[in-house]
């Protein structure tokens, strides 16, 4: 029985997410932009776009009454005031880490969705609340968990790790490329690239360096769920050869206090940064609801 519950808040850095990982320092100066949050409730996993000077922010919105995570979407003007928030997506299933991007005119939505057992790709009807299902991703077999997609040298790429029970094939990263974004989708003969709790699970929005490396934040899971962040450094990203090495920890600011007990997301919404760090609960009413969840 799991008394203990994570409660995540997200947060606005006024830093690039460029400056942040290759420094390995984030600033104390945050911006709490979770505002007030209901009885065992939580917001994490945000990315976001700005467009005509809003700033639009997804995130997952997760009630442990329900167990199910949704998309919201919180619309903020250029002096970080809410415009917004409301539900953007909500499916029978928990859906979490709404990467969220834009192509040419088109502004497409990949949530994480595991437990549905398929990794579906949006496109907006109408931004940033209407949205409808544009193909279901083949990975051959693969179910992505936290699928980050990139554009890159003429080709997408796609980071995930897999949804699997199986202990010898947890904490993998894997790499599927494609020439289009619905696919078909190869998966790279050198996978999985990456191993091991500490680096596998990708985090937040790759970036290109100036020397043309990239860096993928990936989550540091070793001793927590969410522990922190680390960046995974891209020295070749191709079809043939894929060589990455893995970054320090990044420290989380005690001015987070008290959610400075993990950190799993980093992404960039224009010259800045958005990130989510957790506090842990332990308190009457929470091990009051996972009893009478344990009724049931």
């Amino acid at each position: 029985m799991g008394l203990r519950k994570d409660i995540w808040k997200v947060f606005l850095v006024k830093k690039s997410l460029q400056d942040i990982m290759t420094s390995g320092f984030l600033p104390d100066t945050t911006l709490d932009i979770t505002g007030d949050l209901k009885f065992y409730t939580f917001l994490a996993d945000p990315f976001g776009l700005k467009e005509d000077n809003i700033f639009y922010i997804f995130a997952e919105y997760y009630d442990y009454r329900t167990r199910k995570g949704i998309i919201e979407c919180l619309s903020f003007d250029e002096n970080i005031t809410l415009l917004e928030r409301k539900t953007v997506l909500s499916e029978p299933w928990h859906l979490s880490y709404p990467y969220v991007f834009k192509q040419g005119d088109c502004f497409y939505l990949l949530p994480e969705a595991s437990k549905n057992n398929k990794l579906t790709l949006y496109q907006a009807d109408v931004f940033p609340d209407k949205w409808k299902k544009l193909c279901d991703i083949d990975l051959g077999g693969d179910i992505a968990v936290d699928a980050t997609p990139f554009f890159h040298n003429g080709l997408w790429w796609l980071f995930y790790m897999l949804a699997t029970k199986s202990p010898g094939r947890q904490h993998e990263l894997h790499v599927a490329y494609a020439s289009c974004l619905t696919g078909p989708w190869t998966r790279h003969k050198q996978n999985p690239i990456q191993k091991g709790a500490a680096s596998s699970r990708p985090g937040g929005t790759p970036i290109i360096l100036p020397n043309g490396s990239i860096i993928l934040p990936v989550q540091d899971c070793l001793t927590t769920y969410g522990r922190g962040i680390r960046p995974l450094i891209f020295d070749a990203l191709t079809p043939d050869h894929i060589c990455c090495t893995v970054g320090s920890l990044l420290k989380i600011p005690t001015s987070l206090a008290p959610y400075i007990e993990g950190l799993h997301t980093l992404s960039s919404i224009g010259d800045m940064t958005l990130i989510d760090a957790k506090k842990t609960d332990l308190s009457a009413k929470g091990i009051f609801l996972q009893i009478l969840r344990e009724l049931k």
